[in-house]
């Protein structure tokens, strides 16, 4: 259902159900890839992972022959409502949906998108910090023909990524945004050939691992950390990441930069 291909400091999570579901996210799968990216977070060793799909989609949202079962009132206030709801005061809240939206990890994600990637499966998606795209893929809030809302952050960070108008237009018509579309507006950041989005988003991986990541993860953090937040506070921390980044690891590559690596540019030889 989910496993792991590690390459190095590049982890490849894969969620593979297209048989089933066209990787459709039932409970089970979303608890195997929060406990994947758990393992990828806390481990040393890795440093940027991508999640693909296998089989073609991405994921096509959460089942819907499981949701089915939740009409029930009873089973909805057990799973859903107390299953899933953000406890009071709690520092970790539990697993969205569809598995790993609400963890806040340490390490960049690259989600590796083919085929469809819809309603929660776009959500997902938007989770990850980047999103490389076959030129034959599309996301879509699907679920709007089911009366079913966007519970994975999809309303949150669609607006983050494209603003908030355009952002309102593509959740409440819940049209497809093909991968051309995606590109230009925002919601990814490369396209692959068809087939190919997996291999793109691992050479991109390997690039980023291939720094040293105490900054990486330093810039990453301040990105994140600064949205919507006053420009004085962000720029505090931009410094409070940096300095503990540049004390780790910049004195030793301007050593390196002075002895003659990486000059006039070069990110070949560092």
């Amino acid at each position: 259902m989910v496993r792991i291909e590690k390459a190095g400091p590049v982890w490849t999570v894969i969620h593979s159900r297209f048989a089933q579901a066209r990787n459709a996210m039932d409970p089970e799968s979303a608890d195997a890839l929060v406990t994947a990216f758990k393992e990828f977070d806390t481990d040393p060793s890795a440093s940027v992972a991508v999640l693909w799909g296998e089989g073609g989609a991405f994921c096509s949202g959460w089942d819907l022959k499981y949701a089915s079962t939740l009409s029930d009132r009873e089973a909805f206030q057990r799973d859903m409502v107390e299953g899933l709801a953000f406890p009071t005061g709690a520092n970790e809240a539990p697993r969205g949906p569809l598995g790993p939206t609400r963890l806040e990890l340490s390490k960049p994600v690259i989600a590796a998108v083919e085929g469809p990637s819809v309603a929660g499966g776009m959500e997902l998606a938007l989770w990850c910090d980047m999103r490389v795209m076959a030129e034959t893929a599309y996301f879509g809030v699907y679920c709007r023909r089911w009366g079913i809302p966007l519970l994975d952050g999809g309303s949150v960070r669609l607006a983050r990524l494209v603003g908030q108008g355009r952002a309102m237009e593509i959740i409440l018509s819940g049209r497809k945004v093909p991968a051309d579309e995606a590109l230009r507006i925002g919601m990814c950041e490369q396209l692959a050939p068809h087939g190919g989005a997996r291999e793109a988003a691992e050479a991109m991986a390997r690039n980023i691992a291939r720094f040293p990541q105490a900054a990486v993860r330093a810039d990453r953090r301040s990105i994140l950390e600064s949205y919507g937040v006053p420009v004085r506070e962000a720029l505090r921390r931009e410094w409070a990441n940096g300095v503990d980044a540049h004390y780790k690891e910049g004195a030793e590559g301007a050593s390196r930069f002075a002895s003659g690596l990486g000059r006039h540019g070069d990110f070949e030889k560092i």
